[in-house]
């Protein structure tokens, strides 16, 4: 099969974009994380209510817990309630929620300046991405250690699967193995998406360019990247597992101009979670998008053929490549660039067949 062209990292696969001398995020990802990044969204005081004089009050009975208030409420039965419901931290588990949903309706939360919601993410989005990642894919997480506890890291893995849950899936993982939130680079298609692009910019993505690359690595994050692109998600069932291109390598100088180590992740289970058998070329192309999947449930099934197969999912963290001990310039010298990468690349290649050969089944 011939080398496919794959989009590196830069919007819409255009080369030119990332010197490595911003020190602020691109324009475009100052647009899409809008004017209140790393402003609280609400400022506004409210002046203290005045005091009014106090009248006498007739003695009444002492209050007890099962006494209602005024408004007909029995406190001490909603307390008794939360206890049971959500054990004997239930109060505290309740008092942060609705703390949270006061901060939520009257916006006093932070955006970071590329729009990353940091409170959302943890309390929201990722718990609901968990069921699945936990009881759905089942997923089996190896060489954690590799992830470095603090300090950037460039963590680049294979894409796979029709849609892109595999990087969703390296976002949960991730965060409840070393407590770090991961950074991704995405392509440009997805932050021209109504929603999603929103979803995603608050759950920490950003465009794939190597000057936003950089700035998330130099202020010390974790970041993802997966180098395929939509070549690597709509490539054929029948080519499942053989990595496509890795682009320019984009990626690796990013890495090498911040010095931060690349952390190879392979991943095993995403091929079959939507298994493409067809495109709809020219319905793609009218809609402006890279391929409409046909898969053996959609859309014969319509909405149902959604709902990804429950596959076994197994992901590796490698050994990290260490960037810093790289020229001064290394990262201008393409044939240097071309061969870091196709080192990560390979790397990731024969760890997918080593965990394909240990996967008992696809299922199980």
């Amino acid at each position: 099969m011939a080398d496919a062209d794959i989009i590196p990292i830069g919007a819409a696969g255009r080369p030119g974009r990332g010197t490595g001398r911003r020190t602020t995020p691109s324009a475009a990802a100052r647009t899409l994380a809008g004017p209140n990044a790393r402003k609280k969204k609400s400022t506004r005081k409210t002046q203290p209510p005045v005091a009014e004089p106090e009248e006498p009050v007739a003695e009444s009975p002492a209050y007890t817990e099962e006494r209602p208030t005024e408004t007909g409420l029995d406190f001490g039965a909603l307390e008794r309630a939360v206890r049971g419901t959500f054990g004997a931290d239930g109060e505290r588990r309740v008092a942060e929620w609705l703390a949270f949903l006061r901060r939520r309706l009257t916006g006093e939360y932070e955006l970071d300046e590329f729009g990353y919601d940091a409170e959302l993410t943890d309390q929201v989005l990722l718990p609901m991405l968990r069921p699945m990642v936990e009881k759905w894919f089942r997923v089996e997480v190896r060489g954690i250690e590799n992830i470095p506890t603090d300090g950037s890291a460039l963590i680049v893995a294979n894409h796979s699967g029709t849609m892109p849950l595999d990087g969703l899936v390296t976002q949960v993982v991730v965060a409840d193995h070393t407590g770090r939130p991961l950074r991704t680079l995405a392509a440009d298609l997805v932050f021209q998406t109504p929603f999603v692009g929103e979803l995603s910019r608050k759950g920490g993505a950003t465009l794939a360019n190597n000057d936003d690359a950089e700035r998330l690595l130099r202020q010390g994050n974790l970041v993802g990247v997966w180098p395929e692109g939509f070549k690597g998600l709509g490539k054929p069932f029948a080519e499942r597992y053989k990595l496509q291109r890795f682009g320019r390598g984009g990626f690796v100088s990013a890495a090498m101009r911040t010095g931060v180590p690349i952390v190879p992740c392979s991943i095993v289970g995403a091929e079959e979670i939507y298994p493409l058998v067809g495109n709809i070329a020219s319905l793609a192309r009218l809609l402006g998008v890279p391929y409409i999947p046909v898969t053996p449930f959609f859309p014969l099934l319509g909405p149902l053929g959604l709902i990804p197969l429950p596959s076994k999912w197994l992901i590796e963290f490698g050994e990290p490549i260490r960037t810093d001990d790289f020229p001064d310039g290394a990262a201008d010298d393409p044939m240097l660039v071309f061969n870091v990468t196709d080192q990560v690349r390979e790397t990731i290649q024969q760890t997918l067949y080593t965990l394909l050969m240990q996967r008992r089944s696809v299922f199980f």
